[in-house]
């Protein structure tokens, strides 16, 4: 009556209880993380290469030099551009995104640092974000 009763993968599961299928894993949500990722870089990708006010005044206060912010914007595009080719499907495009997500913990690791060594904290949050972003965006892709 409640005898074992084997199933698909050699699992046993007594009798008259119904199948329940593991929980999907949330692709959904791992993507929309990701895309948030994608967003905020490229946002703030335009605004270094627009020079908003608060970017050329936040790079003055770590000592950053104007002219590094078209590269530092490139760099970031390129982080977003990857992550986007990491949504695709495929063994190739899943290598890109897992690059482009550890470029991007790179290059916000080396933010904080540029704030902690010019001891410039009042907005140390803001990379501080976008490099959690990117250290869940690197888990996300590894994960897949």
């Amino acid at each position: 009556m409640d005898c074992p009763v084997g199933e698909p993968g050699g699992r046993v599961r007594p009798r008259g209880l119904p199948h329940v299928d593991p929980p999907a894993r949330p692709q959904a949500a791992e993507a929309r993380d990701t895309v948030v990722t994608i967003a905020v870089n490229a946002g703030i990708a335009v605004a270094d290469l627009a020079r908003a006010d608060f970017v050329l005044a936040n790079s003055a206060e770590v000592g950053l030099p104007q002219s590094w912010l078209p590269r530092l914007a490139t760099l970031k595009a390129a982080g977003a551009a990857g992550l986007a080719v990491g949504l695709l499907d495929g063994r190739f495009t899943a290598f890109v995104g897992i690059a482009a997500a550890i470029g991007l913990v790179l290059f916000f690791a080396g933010a904080l640092a540029a704030h902690v060594r010019a001891r410039v904290f009042r907005n140390i949050a803001f990379p501080g974000g976008y490099f959690a972003l990117a250290v869940a965006s690197l888990a996300l892709a590894a994960a897949r």
